[in-house]
This record gives structure tokens, C-alpha cells and sequence, in this order.
């Protein structure tokens, strides 16, 4: 029980600790894993929606192709999955599972960026170019054009059955 002021006892130090204090029915905002890099971060209905990557690794056999840990928060809800990226000049990839099934996309930096494949680019370009991360893949052509990318390559979508049920 708090106490005003007039009985000699301070309640401002408990009252801002309830205040700081989640209750029953509140949210916790998932801890951000260490090293992340945050892509995307824009308010919505749910809360914040952070989208980042961490952990890239590439492979041990293919240089060209990388593994990096996905980082996904909508308000209080965060799911991290493993994406696999080709960073070749001739056949950029990513390879993302989206529940049951997996989804390859075959990309083409510096083409055209629309909302269908933003997240795409985002995170190949955070893997493939990592002192691109967060910038805005549509901004990005004549870099890519720089870097090898043709600009025309043929984006397309395969979607994959995953585990059997």
C-alpha cells in the first residue's frame, strides 16, 4: 500500500516503480537479439514492426552463398528464422521459409523495387553489401549496376512444400 507524502513516507520512488511494473494482460516487447541490424522499423497496429537480420554466415563450400538469422517483431510478437542468400553477379537468390513451405526467389538488384519484393532486396542487400543495410533498395540501381548487376534479370518465385504433415 502507497503512503502519501503528508505521513512522512515518499511514495514517488513505488509509484513510478508500478508504473514501470507490467501488470497482468501486458506485453513484453521481445529482447532485440545482440548484433542486430535493424532493416525496417515503422509503427503499426500491433505495435512496432522491426524487421533485422543478425549472424551472417557464409559457406564453408560455396562462398557465394550465405546463412543469416531473420528478425522479425510485430509489437510484442518476434519469430527469427534461418534465410540462405546467393550473392552472384548472375543468379542473386533468397531462399526464406515461411511456415510450411519455402519460398525461393530469384532477384535482380537494381531492377525494380515494389512492395511485393521490398524485404527481398532488403535483406540480400543487408547480406550481399552489408554497408548498404537499411537503405532503400529502389535508390540502389546504379550501384548495383557498378557492382556487375545487369539490372535485368527476370525475378521470379517458387514456392516449395516443406515438411510433410
Amino acid at each position: 500500500m502507497l503512503t502519501t507524502p503528508r505521513r512522512g513516507r515518499p511514495w514517488g520512488l513505488a509509484a513510478a516503480a508500478l508504473l514501470l511494473w507490467p501488470g497482468p494482460g501486458v506485453a513484453q516487447i521481445p529482447s532485440q537479439p545482440p548484433g542486430l541490424i535493424v532493416l525496417d522499423e515503422r509503427p503499426s497496429q500491433e505495435g512496432m514492426r522491426v524487421l533485422g537480420i543478425y549472424g551472417p554466415r557464409q559457406d564453408a563450400t560455396s562462398p557465394e552463398l550465405w546463412r543469416v538469422s531473420l528478425w522479425q517483431q510485430r509489437g510484442s510478437n518476434a519469430t527469427v528464422r534461418t534465410d540462405t542468400l546467393r550473392c552472384s553477379t548472375t543468379a542473386p537468390m533468397r531462399l526464406s521459409q515461411d511456415q510450411d513451405r519455402w519460398l525461393l526467389r530469384e532477384l535482380n538488384p537494381g531492377g525494380t523495387i515494389t512492395p511485393a519484393n521490398r524485404v527481398d532486396h532488403l535483406v540480400w542487400w543487408a547480406v550481399c553489401h552489408p554497408d548498404q543495410a537499411g537503405r532503400d533498395p529502389a535508390t540502389l540501381a546504379e550501384l548495383a549496376r557498378q557492382l556487375g548487376y545487369s539490372g535485368t534479370l527476370r525475378e521470379t518465385e517458387q514456392i516449395l512444400p516443406g515438411r510433410p504433415r
